[in-house]
């Protein structure tokens, strides 16, 4: 290799040494991918967004997607953490202290998103979590319902409610080791077991004016601005990769698998070959309407937001019925840990009920194209 490494090949040797050898791991043990955080960050990998005057690589959405989608066709956890730390970097990077954005640039930070609440649920722009002023510090009640990463990053950004500014929001920089700060028992879920999500408790977390991020009451127009846009596009990407991953597999055993009386595979059958190619063509619609929407959103296209609101809809949804395909291809073999693709399908139940949720999104793409307001 001549020359700088790209962070393609970067990557790519990540997820060779560390992510692909410790996935099922990962999930079988319900174990944050420390080992595989760690080389993202010796790579610069966790730096990616992170601006050049910072000491990041200065890449963009289209980079970021890349990076989270080829993480994901190898571990959904992994991609799940990544995703939320891109997504936590942006709004650090264009509202966070030059300190911080220095210590995400150099690997030592990983942050993640703390906006679902137990009082408003999927609709994350509208926190009830307070915000109380007293003797000249910020005080944060609040009751975070999922947060990624809860126990493992180094900071969370947080929405609650204004101090005192007019709006639905107000976001914070709050350290996890902050006092008043405190997570559940070890995450023991379903699918992306191993990107430590659990409710997060905030009680009376002392903050001061310089912990915010943005305006107080500005916190719709970070969500809406900075936030959905890229969360939109890496949950899709995740989802992407976790197709991408569900296809090659079942592929990969009806090739392999024989009828040893007939010398002929399960590719031979016109039906096994068939689900194959449904679970492709979803595939590809998705990568299509995906690679549309950052192109719409690069170029400042009119229907920018449209396309974000559809993306993350169109992917969670494919992703449910491609792996579900994939389990069908493969037959009783599926639910052998070995042949992978039931993990696939288990990490593909995320999407669709991570807010905002297939239901929220189908109702606001209704609206837009309804003419009628979002909000």
């Amino acid at each position: 290799m001549s020359g700088a490494a790209t962070y393609q090949q970067l990557l790519q040797k990540v997820i060779d040494e560390v992510i692909s050898p410790s996935a099922a791991d990962v999930d079988h043990a319900a174990r944050f991918p420390r080992a595989a955080i760690d080389a993202m960050s010796k790579a610069g990998l966790l730096a990616l967004i992170s601006s050049k005057d910072v000491g990041g690589m200065g890449e963009g959405m289209r980079a970021a997607s890349y990076v989270v989608e080829k993480i994901a066709e190898a571990c959904g956890s992994t991609a799940m953490i990544v995703c939320m730390h891109y997504v936590a970097t942006a709004v650090i990077e264009k509202h966070g202290a030059q300190a911080i954005r220095r210590d995400i640039a150099a690997g030592k930070h990983l942050s993640t998103l703390a906006f679902s609440e137990a009082g408003s649920r999927s609709h994350f722009w509208a926190p009830v979590g307070t915000a109380a002023q007293s003797n000249g510090h910020i005080f944060l009640d609040n009751k975070k319902s999922w947060v990624t990463s809860a126990d493992q990053a180094d900071s969370y950004v947080w929405s609650s409610k204004p101090v005192a500014g007019d709006g639905a929001s107000t976001i914070w920089l709050v350290p996890r080791l902050a006092a008043g700060i405190a997570t559940v028992a070890p995450f023991d879920g379903l699918g992306l077991r191993g990107n430590a999500s659990s409710p997060v408790t905030g009680t009376q977390v002392k903050m001061s004016e310089a912990d915010r991020l943005g305006a107080d009451g500005g916190g719709f127009d970070i969500m809406m601005g900075v936030v959905l846009p890229l969360f939109q596009v890496l949950n899709a990407s995740c989802s992407l990769g976790t197709m991408e991953a569900a296809v090659k597999k079942s592929a990969a055993h009806v090739g392999a698998t024989k009828f040893a009386h007939l010398g002929q595979s399960l590719a031979d059958l016109p039906t096994i070959r068939a689900y194959v190619a449904r679970a492709k063509i979803r595939t590809d619609s998705v990568r299509a309407l995906l690679a549309d929407t950052i192109t719409a959103l690069e170029t400042g296209r009119e229907d920018g937001m449209l396309r974000v609101l559809e993306i993350k809809a169109a992917a969670g949804e494919a992703a449910l019925e491609v792996t579900d395909l994939a389990m069908r291809v493969c037959g009783g073999a599926a639910f052998r840990k070995d042949v992978g693709v039931e993990r696939n399908f288990r990490d593909a139940r995320a999407a669709s009920v991570m807010a905002p949720t297939s239901d929220v999104l189908y109702d606001f793409i209704g609206k837009a194209v309804c003419g009628l307001p979002l909000f």
